[in-house]
């Protein structure tokens, strides 16, 4: 697959895929540890970067009054598209959030088309997210996603992979893994083939870096492999019935699911986001621990709130907050998100997180 890397400062220009240490490099001068029964991070200065390892779509917005029945052609109210993808919307998120430039990498694929630059121009605005790494596939287009949005904010959405899943080599390069090795959190997402994730889990785990995976994209079952190298595993009430096989239609029925995924998978902590009943963390071997939603004064588009709840949790956990303290900034952060329309566009600043957690 041939491929261009993507110039940070100027988007649109490709030059060659070896770089110089200016443009891989990730600051050394940070000390952190961390400590593998809790997965929490003991920061020194500033914490490592968050890496992203994910897809980049042009989401496709239809607004309808309903969706159509089966043979049915409806018409919609209106129509644009708008940048989106689980991996960036969690990078451009985790840019927003973190405190500092360079906090944030993202690692993906996309076309040499028209919806490439668009999620190029958008990924690169304001320098929040480092784009080092984000590929031009020259045979495949980029990923796209029509998204179906009623009036009550619900979303319905069908997915075309593009080079999210066909724009990546074989075997990961070694400026790829570099990146990775030198994160602070690897945050991964089901938009991508799990051979690329499992490439990117391994290089995180040698290097003593944790990872997240947020269980949206694909629905296939998770590899053991796989599996046994996440450390928090991150679905809704939905992907975690489906991934269990076990109805979640309560909380207790939840909380069994969850225990499934320790006994079955391994996974020590288990981070299911619940929609309007907020979220929860279960840990084996500890009390569970509860987030209520922090209520929306109007809710427009759920578009990218579980992107953004996990990308927030990342960074609350990154800088050393103790995991309480994470899922209400994540809370919080969503809340902000679902009133506004898009995923990127509706995806909020740190200071207005800080000013919610404040008044709320």
């Amino acid at each position: 697959m041939k491929a261009a890397i993507l110039n940070p400062r100027f988007p649109s220009t490709a030059f060659p895929t070896r770089h110089t240490n200016r443009h891989t490099r990730i600051p050394s001068h940070i000390s952190f540890s961390i400590n593998p029964a809790t997965t929490s991070v003991s920061i020194s200065s500033s914490p490592k970067p968050i890496v992203i390892v994910g897809s980049a779509n042009a989401d496709i917005y239809v607004e309808i009054d309903r969706l159509p029945l089966e043979g049915e052609t409806i018409s919609a109210c209106s129509g644009r598209t708008l940048p989106g993808g689980k991996g960036a919307n969690q990078a451009f998120c985790s840019g927003r959030l973190s405190r500092s430039d360079d906090a944030t990498y993202f690692i993906g694929r996309v076309g040499c088309d028209a919806h490439g630059r668009l999620l190029e121009d958008s990924l690169g605005e304001g320098g929040a997210v480092r784009l080092d790494r984000l590929t031009r596939a020259e045979s495949v287009p980029t990923g796209h996603a029509v998204v179906m949005l009623q009036p009550n904010g619900q979303n319905s959405i069908i997915i075309v992979g593009g080079a999210n899943m066909n724009g990546w080599d074989e075997k990961l390069s070694v400026e790829d893994l570099e990146v990775v090795r030198g994160a602070g959190m690897l945050l991964l997402q089901r938009e991508i083939p799990d051979w690329v994730n499992l490439q990117v889990a391994q290089a995180a785990k040698a290097a003593g870096v944790p990872v997240i995976m947020d269980a949206g994209g694909m629905d296939a079952p998770i590899s053991s492999e796989l599996f046994s190298l996440i450390d928090i595993f991150s679905p809704n009430e939905t992907e975690l019935a489906r991934l269990t096989g076990m109805p979640t239609d309560t909380f207790e029925q939840i909380n069994q699911a969850a225990t499934r995924c320790h006994e079955m998978q391994g996974v020590k902590q288990v981070l299911v986001k619940l929609g309007s009943q907020g979220s929860a963390l279960f840990i084996e071997g500890e009390e569970t621990i509860r987030q209520p939603v922090i209520p929306a004064s109007k809710v427009v588009d759920t578009t990218g709130a579980g992107d953004t709840f996990t990308a927030a949790f990342a960074v609350a956990l990154v800088e050393g907050k103790p995991k309480s303290e994470c899922l209400r900034f994540a809370a919080a952060a969503a809340s902000l998100c679902v009133q506004v329309k898009g995923a990127m566009p509706s995806m909020p600043c740190r200071n207005s997180v800080m000013n919610l957690l404040q008044t709320s």
